[in-house]
């Protein structure tokens, strides 16, 4: 995994009207945060962080943090934890860095992207993925940004579960084996209506305000293991 670096800066001033000031100045409000750490508010510059999205890498993107304080500058290791993106504009809100240190395990989720047509299209099936994120557990070295899924021998009938995923080396998944990712089946059958509310459950977020500041707080951080 190629190691990516960005430059931030510490920043006093907080609220939402200070993160619009940021946003008409093309910068991008921040936090930085971990276990044991109090959180830190950063400013980007736009530029650098589309360049990250330019460079393919996104959230779970693990990356050096240069972060400019009154003292000098210091350098984390953290992981993209998430980037806001405005729905209309499709520009960054705001980013969450989660510090990580390489002795420590991280547990998190991370999509799963198939590839391919399954041969049962060719007979009416359909194709559903019912889960497009699995929770993995791995030290920072082994994390990788996505899961892909070979659904090209996919008959009707034919499911993909979690105990089928070829895992990466030094990845172990949390789900249960018996969960399904993608099934091929008849379009509109029962199996996959019960099995889309099984997958869709929990996964929709109620849409609210941008969070400023350390609202990024409030979730579930990825979790570390100290080995």
């Amino acid at each position: 995994m190629n190691q990516l670096t960005l430059a931030a800066r510490v920043r006093t001033e907080t609220g939402k009207g200070a993160a619009r000031r940021l946003r008409q100045n093309n910068q991008v409000p921040a936090i930085f945060y971990g276990p044991g750490v109090d959180p830190v508010m950063l400013t980007l510059e736009y530029a650098h962080l589309s360049g990250l999205e330019k460079a393919g890498k996104g959230e779970n993107a693990i990356l050096d943090l240069n972060i400019q304080t009154d003292q000098g500058e210091i350098t984390k290791k953290v992981m993209v934890k998430e980037l806001t993106i405005d729905p209309l504009e499709n520009t960054f809100l705001h980013a969450d860095f989660y510090e990580i240190s390489n002795d420590r395990e991280l547990t998190l989720a991370i999509p799963v992207h198939l590839i391919n047509t399954p041969i049962g299209t060719a007979e009416g099936g359909v194709l559903q993925q019912i889960r497009r994120e699995v929770g993995i557990v791995c030290f920072p070295d082994k994390l990788v940004e996505f899961l892909e899924v070979d659904v090209s021998d996919l008959d009707v009938g034919d499911t993909v579960r979690i105990g089928d995923l070829a895992l990466p080396e030094g990845i172990r998944t949390t789900d249960e084996a018996h969960l399904t990712v993608a099934v091929v089946n008849i379009k509109g059958s029962a199996m996959i209506e019960e099995e889309l509310e099984e997958g869709e459950e929990g996964e929709e977020g109620e849409e609210g305000e941008v969070k400023e500041e350390a609202d990024g707080l409030g979730k579930e951080p990825a979790e570390e293991t100290k080995k």
